[in-house]
This record gives structure tokens, C-alpha cells and sequence, in this order.
């Protein structure tokens, strides 16, 4: 059922499509179905919070918290959303979603449109989480007057509800966003979520854009500031070689292009914080054999949202599969054993 959905989807607008999913499986998790039978091996602790399985849902997708129960029933061991904003606010002009099929990709200028944080924060709240994992991400308005302000007030109402809480510094959507993942900008940013967030674990999601002076000034940052994980990464404003129709649109790319720059990045992260931070994986990750390649690199969770337009619904469940098969083959007894083998 879950793959039908997927192929119809896909003969539909993409935001249409994005619009259809969200309803299609809220609805599904109403109708009570069950998380994805637990694999004991792919069970993992990371900042304190207990994960069934390594593979999770990045931001993006479920921005307004309307589809956790269904989400979780495909398979996955988290589901992160977001991003949210202190106000609803209606993000970019359309179109401003783009798929580029001949490139298992896709290109988006959304621009942080949700409904705002009092409405998603609620809906977190009430969701059945199903025994998996829920973070929250947030944001800056695209307005605002001081957005470290924003950023205090999305920790602020965040924590109490979500397992984690994701600091969104890296989208290429709102203008001047990215700067605050260098310098003093970052560090009285992470110094002030730190403050409010209590005993909920803080992330931070950075660019795959940074150069190497940029990742050492995140890990000097993140390792002084406390910070519990880093998340690698968002989507990236470069442009490998690209055959659709679209390869030219605006905004951040995402999918499998993006695959060998958010290895690499990964690599750079981990020798920057010498193991010293926990490390999410995003980018590209479509296989169990590429989460497997990511979790031997270092990173001790993954994180997809474009290969599911390909690879359809049916993906987490066959990934974390595959993902288990990987560490047995390899004599792994956990995940954990196999970060950064």
C-alpha cells in the first residue's frame, strides 16, 4: 500500500505530492499501524536518548508534526521535524520545489514555511511516537529582528516535548541564515540554546558548504558549548554535473548527487572532533549498504528524505534491513560497535 502511494505521488506537482503524503499518512498512523518489527542489533544509544534503530527522517518533511504516527509505522527509528519557527510564516513563492528525476534529486527554496511553533510543538506533543524517536527542528523567521532570539524561544518550547532538539543554522533558503554557523555568531548562539534547553539533548545542522576552516571552528564550538550531536548535513548550494531540466533552479540540493560531497564532509567532521561528538549522517542515503558506509565513517545515526520520492515509502523498512545484514556479515554485534570501524 505504502508503495502505491509513493508511484501515485509521483505523477502529482512536487509540493502538490509533499501536501498528499502528509495527509495520506496521518491519516495511516491513525489507523494504528505498528512500528516496524524491533531488530535488536540495530538498537543504539546517542546523547542519552535509546534509538531502535540508527535510521531516521530528516527535517523537511513532516514540518508541521502532522504525520509522526504514520512516519514512524514505515520503519524508522526517529523522525525529525520541522522546521519550525517562532511564527507561521508562508516560506518562498512557488514554485519553489523541484524534481530532478533524471538525477534522483531534488531542488527546494521552501523558505521555512510552517505553521509556527505553538501549533507544531502541540501536535509533537500528542503524536504516538510508537516507541521511536522524535526531534524537533528549529529555526529563525525569516523576519525576525534577532534571530538567536528565535532560535532561544524554538529550545525553549521544543525541549520539554521532543527526545531532541535540532538547531537549524544551515538551510540556504532564508538569507544570511548560514552565517551563523561561524564565529562569535555560533557560539552566542549555541550558548544561549544551551541555557534554556534543560536535560533535552541540543544538535546542531550544518552545511555540506563549509570548508575545512569552517568545520574546525563548528568543532571548536559545538566541544566547548556542550553540544550533543552534529548533524551532516543540510542541502547543498553547489552543483555537480546535473542532466534534468531543472539542474539550473535556485535553492538546495538534495538526493544522490549529493552523495559523495556528504561522505566526504562526514570525514572532515570526524577528524575535526576527534570522536568527541556524535555525528548524524545525512545526505544521499538511499541503500543499507551507503547507511552502513556512513556508520563505519563515524557517524552513529543516518538520516534520509529524497530518496524516499524514488525509492518510495517501502525504503526505511528495506534499508534497515539491509543495514542488519551489513553488521552481521561483518561480525558487528551492535552499531555501535561498527562507528567509525
Amino acid at each position: 500500500m505504502a508503495d502505491l502511494l509513493s508511484r501515485v505521488a509521483r505523477t502529482l506537482d512536487p509540493e502538490t505530492a509533499h501536501i498528499w503524503a502528509i495527509r495520506a499518512l496521518g491519516g495511516w498512523g491513525k489507523a494504528g499501524a505498528p512500528l516496524a518489527g524491533a531488530m535488536p542489533r540495530l538498537g543504539t544509544r546517542v546523547a542519552g536518548v535509546s534509538f531502535p534503530n540508527p535510521v531516521g527522517l530528516a527535517a523537511g518533511l513532516d514540518k508541521d508534526a502532522r504525520a509522526v504516527s504514520g512516519l514512524m509505522a514505515l520503519g524508522f527509528g526517529s523522525v525529525e521535524v520541522g522546521t519550525l519557527t517562532p511564527r507561521a510564516q508562508p516560506g518562498n513563492p512557488q514554485p519553489r520545489l523541484f524534481r530532478l528525476s533524471e538525477d534522483r534529486a531534488v531542488i527546494n527554496r521552501m523558505g521555512f514555511n510552517n505553521g509556527g511553533l505553538a501549533a507544531g510543538v502541540a501536535r509533537a506533543a500528542a503524536a504516538d511516537r510508537r516507541g521511536g524517536v522524535l526531534g524537533i527542528n528549529v529555526g529563525a523567521n525569516k523576519d525576525a529582528a534577532d534571530r538567536v532570539a528565535d532560535y532561544v524561544a524554538g529550545v525553549t518550547r521544543a525541549a520539554p516535548v521532543a527526545d531532541y532538539v535540532t538547531i537549524n543554522v544551515s538551510s540556504p533558503n532564508t538569507p544570511g541564515l548560514r552565517d551563523l554557523q561561524a564565529g562569535a555568531a555560533l557560539d552566542e548562539l549555541l550558548a544561549a540554546c544551551v541555557a534554556v534547553r534543560g536535560a533535552t539533548p541540543l544538535f546542531l545542522k550544518i552545511a555540506p558548504d563549509l570548508d575545512r576552516a569552517g568545520i574546525d571552528g563548528v568543532a571548536r564550538a559545538v566541544i566547548d558549548r556542550g553540544v550533543d550531536a552534529l548533524v551532516i548535513g543540510n542541502t547543498t548550494i553547489s552543483r555537480p554535473a546535473l542532466r534534468s531540466a531543472h539542474a539550473a533552479e535556485t535553492g538546495g540540493l538534495s538526493g544522490a548527487p549529493l552523495r559523495s560531497l556528504a561522505a566526504a564532509k562526514l570525514g572532515e567532521v570526524r577528524a575535526a572532533t576527534g570522536g568527541q561528538v556524535p555525528l548524524v549522517a545525512a545526505g544521499g542515503i538511499d541503500s543499507g549498504a551507503e547507511a552502513y558506509a556512513r556508520i563505519r565513517a563515524g557517524a552513529c545515526l543516518v538520516q534520509l528524505y529524497s530518496a524516499l520520492v524514488y525509492e518510495g515509502a517501502g525504503l526505511p523498512r528495506r534499508l534497515v534491513g539491509e543495514l542488519a545484514a551489513c553488521l552481521a556479515r561483518d561480525g558487528f554485534a551492535n552499531v555501535a560497535e561498527a562507528v567509525g570501524a
